[in-house]
């Protein structure tokens, strides 16, 4: 099978930013196959594109190279890695982006600093075009990883929220947003269900009472918040017909509960 290489940026597709990354990837791997997972992260939003690709590099086949430039710190003193962890292999900044990879037990980790795996000269300015694309064709064409540079072994983490017991409530925040409105929490499926027990829970947002999860969109009432558990195994808060971030007023940081029911 071709060689598959997921992009993930914050770049967007107004300029010709992720055209040239694909041009750099495919003059080195020509028979590669490119895998947008997003381009529309929002700009310097580390955390998020790092929930992006928590929720979906699994989902890809064995030997999936994962390139993520979500980079505030491009043209710094910032290391440039190369992960194997698992059965996949991730390039992208060391700034807390591929934190989730390091949970992974027996990942490696290497600073990308061979010559040879880099464009020359390298710009203070497109460390996507210059080092981490050409990282990625290189780990795709089988390159092994011990070659692109010297080992790391205190990569930068930035771990995602979590939830924590208080007063026998779940108590949590909102993470994230998608193009929905649809507010992503920090209570995971798991956490729910140890609270609930064989009973329910009641969810908060705020200071505003939404009741138990629904079953699906469609048991919405239309313009009313609800919990969901979500595809990424995190609860959700959705409005039928309409955005719960725009009717809860809610965004990353706004603390949410789950109290049994």
């Amino acid at each position: 099978m071709p060689p598959i290489i997921t992009l993930t940026t914050d770049f967007g597709l107004r300029d010709p930013f992720v055209g040239v990354m694909k041009g750099v990837i495919l003059a080195i791997c020509p028979e590669a196959r490119l895998v947008d997972l997003t381009h529309e992260i929002a700009p310097q939003d580390i955390l998020g594109a790092q929930l992006a690709l928590e929720s979906s590099a699994s989902f890809f086949p064995v030997g999936t190279v994962h390139l993520a430039v979500v980079d505030p710190g491009v043209g710094s003193a910032r290391r440039a890695l190369g992960v194997q962890a698992g059965a996949h292999s991730f390039v992208g900044p060391d700034n807390g982006l591929l934190t989730f990879a390091f949970r992974a037990p027996g990942w490696t980790a290497v600073a990308l600093t061979g010559e040879g795996y880099r464009l020359m000269p390298v710009s203070q300015t497109f460390h996507g075009r210059d080092v981490f694309a050409p990282a990625a064709a290189h780990l795709a064409r089988g390159a092994p990883l011990h070659r692109f540079g010297p080992a790391v072994l205190d990569p930068v983490r930035l771990e995602i929220p979590t939830a924590r017991l208080e007063d026998g409530a779940l108590v949590g925040e909102v993470i994230a947003e998608d193009r929905f409105g649809n507010l992503i929490t920090s209570l995971t499926t798991e956490a729910l269900v140890r609270l609930a027990g064989s009973g329910t829970v009641g969810i908060e947002v705020g200071e505003r009472r939404l009741g138990p999860p629904k079953a699906s969109y469609a048991e919405g009432e239309p313009g009313m918040p609800a919990p969901i558990i979500g595809s990424q195994g995190r609860l959700e808060i959705f409005v039928r017909e309409g955005s719960a971030r725009a009717v809860l007023r809610a965004r990353r940081g706004t603390p949410v509960r789950a109290k049994r029911a």
